[in-house]
């Protein structure tokens, strides 16, 4: 078996949320649609110049000689899919992570750092999204570059050092637009060091992470009907806490100052207080609400 050292960018493709197709369409149903995207995905990739190296369940990773070319690609996906689901009616979404680096490459596989690196931005996309690495940017060209932006410094497995990751703004329209309390520069310098959650008479203090959703195994079930069987999840990153929605119908945040954020599969960085609710408004009498402070290391709010 041939193998040679190559210096490649890794694309990680992804069907966002195949469970729900499955369930909602059935296994035979959900299997070809899934199939049809897949053949999108590697049509795209050829066009490219890229090549597709393995199909992987419900996704695919694929192979290109630079940077610019596997944005490119991961762009025409993102439009390809959105111009199909437009015709289906139908809401299905993909999520892509890609990183450029150094691979060991044979006759059918491709191995090392910059696959696990590609892998693990997929797996921080969400859906609608590009993610990539700090390293991929400067790989690209300014014309590429320039439509990017910087979300978080973070922690990867495997690496000693944390990895700047970046969004690829693959739409003209304000889908990702910037709000105060969005993943972004703007509260990048506040530190918070334990978040305390209030939900049916119960507090909660986060450390890590919690899963939010209408199922006994999260770590707040809900009952509200307007929320998702796996509705959202709070995880720390660093000093910080992000709020992602993963539901149907969309999360809702209200701070106290008054401000309201409805996520539709986007994520918000949680500062000071404020309540959420599931699929509705914090302020609809029926709501389902779970309560929030963010404190600093001293105990206060931050």
């Amino acid at each position: 078996m041939a193998e040679q050292q190559l210096n490649l960018s890794i694309l990680f493709v992804d069907v966002s949320d195949s469970v729900r197709l499955y369930e909602s369409l059935g296994d035979a149903a959900a299997f070809r649609e899934v199939h049809e995207y897949l053949n999108v995905f590697k049509s795209v990739v050829v066009d490219g110049g890229g090549r597709v190296v393995k199909t992987i369940g419900d996704g695919a990773l694929c192979a290109f000689e630079d940077a610019d070319a596997a944005v490119l690609a991961a762009c025409e996906m993102h439009a390809r899919v959105q111009e199909k689901q437009s015709i289906q009616q139908r809401k299905i979404a993909i999520r892509i992570g890609l990183h450029h680096g150094p691979v060991l490459v044979t006759d059918d596989d491709v191995f090392g750092d910059t696959v696990n690196i590609a892998a693990r931005m997929a797996q921080l996309a969400l859906a609608g999204q590009i993610i990539t690495t700090g390293d991929t940017i400067e790989k690209l060209s300014a014309q590429k570059r320039n439509a990017t932006r910087r979300l978080d410094t973070l922690p990867v497995k495997g690496k000693h050092a944390a990895v700047t990751v970046y969004e690829v703004l693959w739409q003209k329209s304000g889908d990702h637009t910037l709000v105060p309390g969005r993943l972004d520069t703007a509260l990048e310098d506040a530190g918070i060091s334990r978040l305390r959650l209030t939900h049916g008479g119960r507090e909660i203090m986060v450390v890590t992470s919690i899963s939010i959703g209408r199922h006994a195994s999260h770590g707040i079930a809900l009952k509200d009907p307007m929320a998702s069987r796996q509705h959202a999840q709070i995880e720390r990153r660093k000093d910080k806490f992000v709020l992602t929605d993963l539901s149907s119908n969309g999360t809702f945040v209200s701070m106290k100052s008054g401000e309201e954020f409805k996520l539709r599969r986007e994520e918000m960085l949680l500062h000071g207080s404020g309540a959420i609710a599931f699929g509705h408004s914090p302020r609809d009498k029926d709501a389902e609400v779970v309560g929030f402070w963010c404190l600093s290391n001293s105990g206060d709010e931050a």
